[in-house]
């Protein structure tokens, strides 16, 4: 059989075709996959900023996020349609390792909603926002141009990409968002992509679209109290 046709599956059901599969790593550059994750969480959070209440963002989102859980599924069950029909899905969004198991977006949406509902507006927006613009801009310094490897997996230039991200993005947000001193806010900031920056260094097993969307919110809630930066 020629290499590229498509084998069958353990239950009968032909498999995608070899040259059709998922190949890229957490370790390729892959922009349309980093692309897809920074126009998602942007579009999410200004629409929250601007659009939405918090009621109207969590009905809107959750849906979203049943859909894309529906549909992570689906490509799972039947890898060759996705395979035959939609070819630059695989290409373009999906990891190898994620060919047989749930892809990033499911943690992504989960975590996107469960920041929404626990921490106050001005923290998820941080979170929303460093999730979708720090994240992926640390991932493509660091593969770019990271030199210094200073945790598994992390260099020095991809962390400093994502600390002063989230340093601009803290500022961006309380800037508008609060009344607070332009002082204040640069000290909040700081120190919350300074936190940030730390998590995103951690060795965990757990997908970070989860954690750091949850612990950025969390962290923002937290210091914001402490410089004294309102957030409602």
């Amino acid at each position: 059989m020629d290499q590229t046709s498509a084998s069958a599956t353990s239950d009968g059901a032909p498999a995608a075709p070899a040259d059709r599969a998922p190949s890229a790593t957490r370790h390729d550059l892959q922009l349309g996959r980093r692309l897809f994750h920074l126009a998602n969480g942007t579009s999410t959070a200004t629409a929250y900023a601007l659009l939405l209440t918090h009621e109207q963002v969590i009905h809107i989102f959750g849906t979203i996020a049943c859909i894309v859980y529906v549909v992570d599924r689906v490509r799972i069950a039947y890898p060759e349609v996705v395979a035959r029909h939609a070819p630059w899905v695989n290409r373009l969004l999906v990891r190898a390792e994620e060919q047989v198991r749930e892809s990033a977006m499911i943690p992504y949406a989960i975590a996107v909603l469960l920041t929404i509902i626990s921490v106050p507006k001005l923290a998820a927006l941080v979170a929303i926002y460093t999730l979708a613009v720090a994240d992926p801009l640390a991932a493509v310094v660091g593969i770019r141009y990271g030199r210094r490897r200073i945790a598994r997996d992390r260099s020095l230039e991809g962390s400093l990409a994502f600390f002063a991200a989230t340093l601009a993005i803290v500022a961006l947000v309380f800037g508008y968002g609060t009344d607070a001193s332009a002082l204040t806010i640069i000290g909040a900031a700081s120190t919350i992509a300074l936190a940030a920056a730390g998590c995103e260094l951690l060795p965990l097993r757990i997908d970070d679209n989860l954690t750091i969307p949850l612990f950025v919110g969390f962290v923002t809630w937290i210091i914001a109290a402490i410089f004294g930066v309102p957030l409602t």
